[in-house]
């Protein structure tokens, strides 16, 4: 090994970054933008950058439009919580599913029965007798036949946008929720439970059921233990 002392290795010069000066970010501001012809160019030229596209933002198809801009569906959350603690059987549920979805402006289901059983693949007699459940309350009340209407507070299209043809136009559909809701109220051919909602009576439903079925694990906890007491003494 040579006594003498070893030069250090001088560092290799840095090339400087194709793709940006130091300053150039800064700069940018003052400059115009160049023209993006695709994306593999951008890619090469900020090799070590991610590329975010974005697009320009365009109307609801549905809900909105230039003219009538935040029509939208409204359901209450508080409701969806309690009907599912309250609705023990899956076809109240599929039931007022199937309504949320074919409700129109202002909250009309156009739905005879027999097509409610076609489309959930039920008996007739099944549908009647969960859509007098459903009715009970006050959640739908018949108009017609073959017309609901939803409480306004529980579920309630605003507005509806109904695409045009070739021979009918488009046309929006606007119905304000207070105005339905007073137009309920001034029925007094309706029962209280639709004219002034609550869903009070059915936390209480839920409180009793709960109360009951603890009542009877109860029991069975208690037959159980019964009966293994009277094993062990045999």
């Amino acid at each position: 090994m040579s006594p003498e002392p070893q030069r250090r290795r001088a560092a290799p010069r840095r090339v400087p970054r194709p793709e940006l000066a130091p300053d150039d970010e800064i700069q940018a501001w003052s400059k115009p933008v160049q023209p993006v012809e695709d994306l593999d160019s951008v890619a090469r030229r900020y090799p070590r950058r991610k590329l975010s596209l974005g697009s320009e933002r365009k109307p609801m198809e549905f809900y909105d439009t230039a003219e009538r801009p935040k029509a939208f569906s409204m359901d209450s959350l508080e409701f969806f919580f309690l009907i599912a603690q309250y609705f023990r059987e899956a076809l109240p549920l599929r039931l007022i599913l199937l309504m949320i979805a074919c409700q129109k402006a202002g909250g009309q289901i156009r739905l005879t029965q027999e097509e409610m059983s076609t489309v959930l693949d039920v008996h007739r007699g099944k549908i009647n007798e969960a859509l007098g459940e459903v009715m009970s309350h006050g959640i739908v009340f018949k108009v017609r036949r073959g017309v609901y209407q939803f409480n306004p507070p529980y579920s309630y299209r605003v507005a509806e946008f109904i695409p045009g043809t070739e021979l009918v136009e488009a046309e929006y559909v606007q119905i304000d929720q207070d105005k339905a809701i007073a137009k309920i109220r001034k029925d007094e051919s309706l029962p209280d439970l639709v004219r002034f909602p609550s869903l009070e009576h059915m936390r209480e439903a839920i409180e009793e059921l709960r109360k009951k079925r603890a009542e009877e694990r109860a029991a069975r906890r208690l037959a159980r233990a019964q009966r293994q007491e009277e094993g062990s003494a045999q």
